[in-house]
This record gives C-alpha cells, sequence and structure tokens, in this order.
C-alpha cells in the first residue's frame, strides 16, 4: 500500500516536471521570436531553440541534481546572450526555475555559492555583450526573485518535516508510556500476589502444624486454631480478588464489586493472624497517627505484612516488635525480630531467598520513601522504611 502511494506520488510529480519544462520551453520559443536586443528580427532561432530545449530538459532532473541544472541552464541562457537576444522574463524562466530549484533543495552555502554566482555572471554577460544598456535593475529582480521563493519553501518544508516528526514522536511516546504503565501495573500485581500468597500460605501452614499438634492433647485448642486458619484461608481469597480484580473487565455484568486496598487500618487482623500462628507481635505507636494517602497507606501495610512474613519464615524466636512514628510529613515503620544469636545473612538478602526485600524496597521509592533491612548488631534482624504522608501534588504513583 504505502509503496504504491509513493509510486504515485512519483509519477504525479514526473508530469508536473514535463509540463512546466515544456510551458518554459514555450515561453522562450515566444520570447526569441519576438526581437532581439537591437530591435532587428531574430536570425539564430534555431540554435536559442535547442538552447532552451537543453535547459528545459536539465530541469527534468533539478529535484535530485539541482546544481548541474543550474549550469545547464544559466550556460544555455548566457549563450542565448552572446546571440544577440536580451533579458527578458520569457528567456530567464529555465535558469529562474533553477534558481528556485537550487534555494528550495539545498542549504543556504550551496544557494549562495551557486545562486549568486549565476546572478552575477548574467548580469555581467549582459553589460558586456552590450555595454550601452546599463538597465540590468529589470533582470537583476527576476533573478533575485526565485531564489528568494524557493528559500522561502524549504523553511516551510523544514517547518513542516519538524511538525511530523514532533507528531512521531508524540506517538512514539505515548506508546512507551502506555508500555510503561502496562509494565508497572504488572509488577505492582506481582508484589501484591507475592505478599498475598507468601503471608496467608506460611501463616496457613503454621496453623495447621500447631492445630495438628494439639489435637491429641488439647482438642479444645486445635479446634480454635483450625477456626482461625478458616479466617487466614478466606482472608487470603478476598485479598486474591481484590488483587486480581482489577484486570476484570469493567462490561462483565456478573462481576462482584471490588474489595478496597488493604490499610494501616487493618493492621489488629495482620496482628492477630499472626499471633494465631505462634507469632508475638507488639506495636508501638509514637507521635500522632495522621492519616495516609490511599498508595502510601498501601505500601505501609503491605512492608509490614512482608516483614512479618520474614520472622514467620526465617527468624528462630517467633516474636516481632513494630514501631509506627508519625514525625512532620513522614511515617517511619520499624519492625524487628530480636533474638538471641543472628539470623543467617541470607534471610531478606533477595539474592537467594526471594524477592521479599527487593518487592518493599521497590514499594518504598515507589511512593518517594526509602527503606533499610539487615541483621542487628545485638541479634535478629530489623525492617525501617520511611515514607512520606502524601504524594506530592500531581504525582500518580503505583505502590
Amino acid at each position: 500500500m504505502i509503496t504504491s502511494l509513493t509510486r504515485g506520488t512519483e509519477r504525479r510529480r514526473q508530469i508536473i516536471d514535463m509540463l512546466t519544462a515544456l510551458a518554459l520551453w514555450v515561453g522562450v520559443v515566444l520570447g526569441d521570436s519576438l526581437t532581439t536586443r537591437d530591435g532587428s528580427p531574430p536570425t539564430a532561432a534555431r540554435p536559442v531553440h535547442a538552447l532552451a530545449a537543453l535547459s528545459c530538459l536539465a530541469l527534468l532532473a533539478s529535484r535530485r541534481h539541482p546544481r548541474a541544472a543550474l549550469v545547464v541552464t544559466a550556460a544555455s541562457t548566457a549563450v542565448t546572450l552572446v546571440l544577440g537576444y536580451d533579458l527578458s522574463p520569457l528567456l530567464l524562466g529555465p535558469v529562474m526555475a533553477g534558481l528556485y530549484r537550487l534555494a528550495a533543495r539545498t542549504d543556504d552555502r550551496t544557494t549562495h555559492a551557486y545562486g549568486f554566482t549565476t546572478v552575477a555572471a548574467l548580469i555581467c554577460a549582459s553589460v558586456l555583450t552590450d555595454p550601452k544598456d546599463l538597465q540590468v535593475a529589470g533582470p537583476l529582480l527576476w533573478l533575485l526573485l526565485p531564489l528568494a521563493w524557493g528559500h522561502t519553501a524549504r523553511l516551510q518544508d523544514a517547518c513542516l518535516a519538524a511538525v511530523h516528526a514532533r507528531a512521531e514522536h508524540a506517538e512514539r511516546t505515548r506508546e512507551e508510556e502506555a508500555r510503561h504503565r502496562v509494565m508497572e501495573e504488572r509488577m505492582r500485581i506481582a508484589r501484591d500476589l507475592h505478599d498475598v500468597v507468601a503471608h496467608h500460605m506460611i501463616l496457613a501452614d503454621l496453623q495447621a502444624r500447631t492445630a495438628a499438634r494439639f489435637a491429641a492433647t488439647r482438642p479444645e485448642q486445635s479446634q480454635k486454631v483450625l477456626a482461625e486458619l478458616t479466617g487466614t484461608t478466606r482472608s487470603a481469597l478476598r485479598e486474591l480478588r481484590a488483587t486480581v480484580g482489577v484486570l476484570r473487565q469493567d462490561e462483565e455484568p456478573d462481576s462482584a464489586p471490588l474489595e478496597p486496598a488493604p490499610g494501616l487500618d487493618q493492621l489488629p487482623e495482620l496482628i492477630a493472624a499472626c499471633e494465631s500462628a505462634g507469632i508475638k507481635v507488639t506495636v508501638t505507636t509514637e507521635g500522632e497517627p495522621r492519616p495516609l494517602s490511599p498508595g502510601v497507606d498501601l505500601t505501609a501495610f503491605r512492608i509490614v505484612q512482608e516483614a512479618l512474613t520474614n520472622v514467620t519464615k526465617h527468624a528462630q524466636s517467633k516474636a516481632a516488635h513494630i514501631r509506627l512514628g508519625y514525625a512532620h510529613a513522614r511515617l517511619l515503620i520499624t519492625v524487628t525480630n530480636e533474638e538471641a544469636a543472628p539470623v543467617p545473612v541470607t534471610f531478606g538478602s533477595g539474592s537467594a531467598r526471594g524477592f521479599g526485600l527487593m518487592g518493599m524496597r521497590e514499594r518504598a521509592r515507589s511512593v518517594g520513601g526509602e527503606l533499610r533491612a539487615g541483621p542487628r548488631d545485638a541479634g535478629g534482624f530489623e525492617v525501617t522504611t520511611a515514607l512520606p504522608l502524601h504524594l506530592g501534588h500531581g504525582e500518580c504513583r503505583t505502590p
């Protein structure tokens, strides 16, 4: 399709160039059939006609070779002057077309070098062939006009090319931005799925083991743990539904309403689920609690959830302490696991044991915060993150 359009455009250009060359040749024929410079009838019409034909044939190649075409037309016009013809607009038609094509197809330096040299050469040839006739203002104007028109046409073409380039760049930028947003959304869903599945599955595993251990000796406690296990699985299904629900089509009539994204207001439920699995969790709040933006609230909850999941998976002593500090415009969250001996360095390193800490760091950076995690000198492990209470104006980050 594109190839056929290109060929059609090229064919139309060739037809236009041929018609223009024919019209210029006819103009030269009419011009030299009038009078010569001294007013006598023309005696060398055929050579002038041949020179005009040569000039018009050269113009057919002026789109690709504007310099060569101008040289041929200028030489033919100069020979016409030597034969005694006056510089009339009709005789200057081919060389004017060559000057226009030169100015429209080349740069300023080439236009000045070839164009002004041609104008000066023709004016000098006219003066030298007839020193008594010094009326060169008219021919000079006729020769300079196509240079100005060609320069203007080249600037217009450059402006149109710049507009097309900006439009194409904007189109590519929109496509790249769309792909970037899709990748961000996929990463967000992947992080949420990792947090939800890892946390609830580990808790469910611990609760099931605890219920099995109490089944023979403490059946009542075993029944209680099993009831809490049901709540854990139900919570996991609810969060999975809320996470994966964004992938549904809005036009699905039977789709249930989406659950709201979790936040720190669900921290008591998270702690209760951990305690049912045998993890003792304490919480300390410093400063006056303030409302968080939805993105920061979800990020804070997910970081605490992943930190407690790491305690459940890796810590030797099943105990953790959460400290929430509200200061100025930031929320400082610290999750600490204290034990007698330091945990292995592989805990939370992100290289051999999974991508938990990597996901937490990405979540913190996505809302303009930062996160540090590592073993404590006194033993255990600590995760510390500082998050802004609210996203900046105009920001739209995906945690």
